[in-house]
């Protein structure tokens, strides 16, 4: 178990307190009452709520320092809020707070911009999940939000796509020997032919001066627009080789058109 550790800079995850439920129910008679040292009891006998959260988050490229600090936040939230009459446990009702928190700073510290009305969406969404899976013990399906929000059932994954994280299309998915493979490798050409014949009759001619297999595999990447994993499957070779001879062949191009 010990790989689902979060660590946390300056905290010592092994000596946090967790109160028992009888703890909980006096310090918060006692805050409600204007005990302010209660209130810090409390936060700090819930870290590990916190910290169960963020265990999710764990392999993301966000600080886990930061996340625990935001987590720490909907914590505070969620102990002022707190109503003991609903007989509730805390966590019950903190988590869904914690986990919104943290979400809703990803989703405003995303390198991609998108319009705020979209990014309410996708918080009243989280929202909404967080609390039907908190009344019913199930996640709603996207036409049970859809009739609950009265929005266009399309709407809500349009809306949650805009918190998903960019993926650079030179990001490494694979890697055989030294010989690194890229996004970029496994998405199809699609892109509109350029329209300088000038540059276009020099490459052909560059090309036309390749060896047969180089020639190929540039024209099936480049003009017919196939992936590598496509033409890999047709030779009968991996994805590597494809890689290595289109990589060889364009740097002959290069060398042939200066």
């Amino acid at each position: 178990m010990a790989r689902y550790k979060v660590d946390i800079t300056g905290l010592n995850t092994n000596n946090i307190k967790v109160l028992k439920s009888s703890e909980t129910i006096e310090l918060f008679k006692k805050y409600q009452s204007g005990d302010l040292n209660a209130k810090e009891e409390l936060v700090n006998g819930n870290l590990k709520l916190v910290l169960s959260i963020l265990k999710r988050f764990n392999n993301s490229k966000y600080n886990l320092d930061d996340l625990f600090q935001v987590g720490v936040i909907g914590l505070i939230k969620a102990i002022d809020n707190f109503d003991l009459s609903y007989n509730l446990k805390l966590s019950t009702y903190a988590c869904p707070l914690i986990l919104g928190e943290i979400k809703r700073y990803i989703r405003d510290n995303t390198s991609v911009r998108v319009s705020r009305s979209v990014k309410d969406l996708a918080y009243q969404i989280l929202k909404c999940k967080e609390e039907y899976m908190t009344k019913n013990g199930y996640e709603p399906t996207n036409a049970e939000i859809a009739q609950i929000l009265e929005i266009e059932e399309y709407k809500i994954s349009y809306a949650l796509d805009s918190l998903k994280e960019p993926v650079s299309i030179f990001e490494p998915i694979y890697n055989d020997g030294g010989d690194t493979i890229y996004l970029l490798d496994q998405l199809a050409d699609k892109k509109e032919k350029s329209r300088d014949q000038d540059m276009i009759i020099s490459m052909n001619k560059a090309i036309e001066k390749l060896r047969e297999r180089e020639r190929n595999i540039l024209k099936e990447r480049f003009i017919i627009g196939k992936t590598q994993m496509e033409i890999a499957d047709r030779l009968g070779i991996s994805q590597a080789q494809v890689s290595r001879i289109e990589k060889s062949a364009i740097t002959n191009v290069r060398k042939l058109i200066k």
